[in-house]
């Protein structure tokens, strides 16, 4: 199983503690300020927007929140200019790194983004150093608990999704950007709750970590996400089963 479905396993877990602090909410109404920007405020017209607007609504977010920030986008109401950027590193044990973000402060940013990768034993790259390594991928977790495998492979398939795979806790459905909102629509059409879905880089292929570098890894991944500027991370990391769930119990 690819470090990328697990970091999302992990994500979703801590996605409680992020909501209460507030800092999920600040990345959502970014996210949807920005999509509204770009393509305008139509959901129906929109995948982006109608793909963030329901990762608000899933969230619980209020619906003036959600709509203030749309409105934000397509210019009825004031606000920061936020720019998209992407930035690229490598982790310990040469685990290569792709930070998606929105900010108002591109210096500032990338000045707190060379220390997080410092501290955590990485280091921040030039463009173009990994990206070839990514590919844009929709990726839609299911706890295992809430579905038969052989039910939700043969209703993501039949959407249009590319694969189905499986770790101790979840499954993940993995599409291309174009059949996104198609499998998800037909994932929920099927009364199977999801866990998280969204948009984002995935690696083509994996590298192995172990011991204090999977340790180190996590930490960086977790603090590169904690970041308010910082909108998704992606990583080409792959740590067992057996390791993750002794890494998770230390915690």
């Amino acid at each position: 199983m690819s470090g990328h479905s697990k970091w999302h396993s992990i994500k979703h877990k801590k996605a409680a503690r992020d909501a209460k602090r507030g800092k999920l909410f600040t990345k959502l109404i970014k996210e949807i300020t920005v999509a509204a920007r770009m393509g305008g405020g139509d959901l129906n017209a929109n995948p982006r927007l109608r793909t963030a607007v329901l990762a608000a609504r899933a969230q619980s977010m209020p619906n003036d929140n959600i709509e203030r920030a749309i409105k934000k986008g397509t210019g009825e109401l004031g606000g920061v200019q936020l720019e998209e950027i992407t930035y690229e590193g490598y982790g310990p044990g040469g685990v290569a790194i792709m930070v998606e973000a929105l900010t108002d402060n591109r210096n500032r940013l990338v000045s707190e983004l060379r220390f997080i990768f410092s501290k955590h034993g990485g280091s921040l790259g030039e463009t173009g150093c990994v990206g070839w390594m990514f590919k844009k991928r929709g990726v839609i977790n299911v706890d295992r608990g809430a579905i038969d495998e052989d039910r939700l492979i043969e209703i993501a398939l039949d959407a249009g999704a590319d694969d189905v795979s499986a770790d101790a806790d979840s499954f993940t459905v993995t599409t291309s950007p174009e059949a996104f909102a198609a499998v998800r629509e037909a994932i929920e059409k099927a009364g199977i709750p999801i866990a998280n879905a969204e948009v984002t880089m995935v690696p083509d292929n994996t590298v192995p970590v172990s011991g204090r570098q999977a340790e180190q890894v996590l930490k960086l991944m977790e603090a590169l996400e904690d970041n308010d500027d910082v909108q998704s991370v992606a990583a080409n990391f792959d740590i067992s089963d057996e390791e993750m769930a002794q890494i998770s119990a230390a915690s």
